[in-house]
């Protein structure tokens, strides 16, 4: 293994409070009831384009929507988050082993790359992909990542929280970790395929050591 490419919401960082405001705004706006709590943190990692499509059949108001979501999440969002505990330790210990980082997340990829940076860990990266308005879903996020940066699907894991991850990496055909500090649930992941699960970041580099 020499590739491992890492999702963000909820693997990397605690981005909920951000995202649940980001979709409070975007109801609100767009006059909507606003879903409680527990429902808004389901949307926390599926596109934009899949949760919007939900509540809206036309492509103008599914746009309008993910607008207003964007709107809130740069001026504001970006900066409610958190890194999680032993991530940036986790990313030095895999560096240092001389592995490849890439993130891959489903979150717009200039607002990644944002965050990213003012987290200060974008160094530890060779590539960030993120979505883009012709590239959303997360095998397709995957996939870029993989043909853009000349890497094998053979050599290449993917981190994630969610079963988004999981089935996007089965789909571009290379090796999946399920985590379960994040939005995900254990019997989820397994359930989509997981072939490893780790419960902290601690585990990750013994558990990619195994794997070579």
């Amino acid at each position: 293994m020499k590739n491992i490419l890492f999702d963000l919401d909820g693997t990397l960082v605690d981005s909920s409070k951000g995202i649940i405001n980001a979709f409070t705004y975007t109801f609100t706006n767009i006059n909507l009831e606003v879903p409680d709590v527990n429902l808004l943190s389901t949307y926390i990692g599926p596109p934009l384009e899949t949760t919007f499509s939900s509540y809206f059949s036309n492509q103008e108001d599914i746009d309008l929507a993910i607008g207003h979501f964007r709107k809130y999440y740069q001026d504001l969002g970006v900066y409610q988050v958190i890194m999680y505990e032993g991530i940036e330790e986790m990313l030095a210990q895999l560096t240092n082993s001389g592995y490849h980082l890439f993130v891959t997340t489903s979150k717009h990829e200039s607002m990644a790359l944002h965050m990213l940076e003012e987290l200060g860990i974008q160094t530890y990266f060779s590539g960030i992909y993120g979505s883009l308005p012709d590239r959303f879903i997360k095998a397709d996020v995957i996939k870029a990542c993989l043909e853009q940066e000349n890497i094998s699907a053979s050599e290449s894991l993917i981190i994630g929280d969610t079963p988004f991850d999981i089935i996007g990496g089965k789909s571009a055909g290379i090796t999946t970790l399920g985590i379960t500090w994040g939005f995900g649930s254990e019997i989820d992941l397994v359930k989509a395929g997981a072939d490893y699960i780790n419960h902290t970041p601690s585990q990750i580099a013994e558990t990619i050591e195994k794997m070579s």
